[in-house]
């Protein structure tokens, strides 16, 4: 049996955490409200301008001004070029690239790599051959309708636009240096109907 000295304990308790009173929230003060919403904005255009920096560091926007490289991309187009693609890689025949023409900064061309270093380049009927060995191109807008045999040196690219006959490339000012490269021609982002992913067209090769 308990003893009233503890019952009158135990009451006493009991209606100590039945008053008990909640403290009421600090209130925040207009001024650390506008504080805290300028130190949110703050870091998230520092945010902002990192990802504009890092993307702009791999990548780059360029527009396409002719019809050289139709039926595959057309005046108007938007594309993303991976600026990384040749420092961790080689160039691959098929590859859409963007290069400074002649090594000038102030105007990129965008064509087809064909051939790679060492390769020997034979255009004629209509074929265009590389060692020998005659190509199937689905993507080009006709068959090209000039002549000629080039032999590609070291560290340079053999380059064709897709309009064969209305494209100024390889066949008619030469090769393009490595050096000269942009990068890789790797999406088209505009218009949004167009919207897709330049994959590598691998050349198919036919028997010489």
């Amino acid at each position: 049996m308990l003893h009233s000295s503890v019952i009158e304990w135990m009451l006493v308790e009991q209606n100590e955490t039945e008053i008990k009173e909640v403290e009421p929230t600090p209130e925040v003060k207009p001024e650390n409200k506008t504080r805290g919403f300028w130190r949110d904005m703050l870091e998230t255009i520092l945010m902002a301008v990192v990802l504009f920096l890092l993307l702009n560091a791999v990548t780059s926007r360029v527009r396409v001004y002719n019809v050289s490289m139709q039926p595959t991309l057309h005046e108007g187009n938007l594309l993303v070029v991976n600026k990384l693609a040749y420092k961790l890689g080689e160039p691959k025949r098929g590859d859409i690239i963007v290069f400074h023409y002649q090594g000038t900064v102030t105007e990129d061309y965008i064509k087809r790599v064909i051939g790679l270093p060492g390769d020997t380049i034979d255009i004629g009927g209509g074929v265009v051959r590389v060692n020998g060995q005659a190509i199937t191109e689905p993507y080009i807008a006709e068959l090209p309708g000039y002549t000629g045999t080039w032999k590609v040196p070291e560290g340079e690219l053999f380059v064709l636009g897709d309009n064969r006959n209305h494209s100024s490339d390889s066949h008619d000012w030469g090769f393009v240096k490595q050096e000269w490269v942009v990068g890789k021609a790797i999406l088209v982002y505009w218009p949004l109907d167009r919207l897709r992913v330049l994959t590598n067209m691998d050349l198919v090769h036919a028997e010489p």
